[in-house]
């Protein structure tokens, strides 16, 4: 039997390498032939058309949604719920995933709703990287626009069914309040008929979505008499200071494009030089705020493992002085390290506080 088990295994990895060697032979003859490729060239190689088709529209949907962002949504919600077990609370398992779809279904909303809404944005900026200027699958064709908004509205009757199912098994007074507050804030941030993020009010409202309740909601959830809620406010002071700042950079990128279209961010407003000095400035009140919040409450540990960072924030404050960020060859870095910073931070107070 187990000679069985080899047999099989053997000869499946010669039947591969003899049919690599075999297909690239044969496609190098086909080649040759003067009507092989103008009948075969827009026809899929291995999987069958539509197949092909629906994988490829699956994955540009994903990509739509851009996962990647997720990770720091994921942190700062367990933020909330590292504090509330650092009180001395049981963290419910199934409450905390509940919770957790509630703001991820939200959090994916807001890319597919911002895809739609900033579309005519996305299409003028000639300069975006991977983290700014959305995520290019609309201004690409890849799917119709339609779908962005279907995809947003799914998402959101998708985060209150979840939002009513939590409450009816873990009810609270302040648990629907808070929901709703992370659904109405996030898709005002590019929707009519406020368009936050046109108002000089929009990389507020972010800080207030992700570093404020997101973080409040998990910890509600574990500790809905709301004991330790002081230390909480003072954990996310550092990071709405970086969510700030993360989104100063990525409108940098996207400047020119956003004032072609009356979409007025801060860079728009104030220019991007004087956006790039207030980031620097912002990170700078980030890390320089932990004595201050230690005094007033802040676990000593905590500060000390977020201070860790603090290289990290001063060499990359030293990258951005004169002109650097404001180089088209540099938006990359820029906009990356950004994010980076705002996520490890984010790890790092969890990490001090599950370390108490």
């Amino acid at each position: 039997m187990h000679a069985a088990w080899l047999c099989a295994a053997v000869g499946s990895a010669a039947h591969i390498w003899v049919l690599r060697h075999r297909v690239h032979a044969e496609e190098a003859v086909l080649l040759g032939h003067p009507s092989y490729q103008a009948v075969m060239a827009d026809k899929p190689r291995f999987i069958p058309r539509p197949l092909s088709a629906a994988v490829q529209g699956f994955f540009a949907f994903v990509r739509l949604g851009r996962p990647l962002f997720l990770l720091g949504g994921f942190l700062l919600y367990g933020l909330g719920a590292a504090v509330a077990l650092a009180q001395g609370r049981t963290i419910n398992p199934s409450v905390y995933l509940l919770g957790q779809a509630v703001c991820t279904a939200f959090h994916l909303m807001t890319h597919y709703a911002n895809d739609y809404f900033d579309y005519d944005a996305d299409r003028a900026n000639a300069t975006p990287t991977r983290w700014s200027g959305g995520s290019r699958v609309l201004t690409r064709g890849e799917l119709p626009r339609w779908i962005a908004l279907a995809g947003a509205l799914a998402l959101a009757a998708g985060g209150i069914a979840t939002t009513i199912v939590l409450a009816v098994r873990h009810p609270g007074p302040l648990l629907i309040p808070i929901a709703m507050a992370i659904l109405v804030f996030s898709w005002l941030y590019s929707a009519p008929p406020l368009r936050l993020h046109s108002t000089g009010l929009g990389e507020l409202d972010v800080a207030l979505v992700m570093t404020t309740l997101a973080p409040f909601f998990a910890f509600y959830l574990q500790a809905p008499d709301l004991l330790g809620l002081r230390t909480l406010l003072l954990a996310i002071l550092p990071l709405c200071c970086l969510q700030f700042a993360m989104i100063l950079a990525v409108e940098v990128p996207d400047a020119i494009g956003d004032s072609m279209v009356g979409k007025r961010t801060l860079a728009v407003r104030l220019g991007r030089p004087r956006v790039v000095r207030l980031y620097a400035t912002v990170v700078v009140l980030a890390y320089a705020a932990l004595p201050v919040l230690v005094a007033a409450g802040l676990p000593l540990v905590v500060a000390l493992v977020t201070a860790l960072l603090a290289p990290l924030a001063a060499w990359r404050i030293w990258c951005v002085r004169g002109s650097w960020a404001l180089r088209p060859e540099n938006w990359e870095g820029f906009t990356f390290w950004a994010a980076a910073l705002l996520v490890l931070t984010a790890a790092a107070e969890i990490a001090g506080f599950l370390l108490l």
